[in-house]
């Protein structure tokens, strides 16, 4: 059975495997800071943690979008 390398798939991400993680790192074009707190967050399954970071970014550019926007103070 061939295997799938060029997207991220139900695999689980091992933190203490440095070789993997910098796969998961390039694959998910993150940090290795951000790949340890979404692991953190919502358990070592790569689909999970790939779509932690999309709703994490997205959120993140909002809440900094809506921030600017806003008077400071209110």
């Amino acid at each position: 059975m061939a295997e799938q390398n060029d997207k991220p798939t139900d695999q689980n991400i091992d933190l203490n495997d440095k070789a993997a993680c910098e796969r998961w790192v390039h694959k998910l074009n993150v940090t290795h800071e951000q790949l340890r707190e979404a692991v953190g967050s919502v358990g070592a399954n790569a689909t999970e943690v790939e779509m932690h970071l999309k709703g994490s970014r997205a959120t993140t550019n909002a809440e900094k979008t809506r921030a600017a926007e806003e008077p400071s103070g209110s």
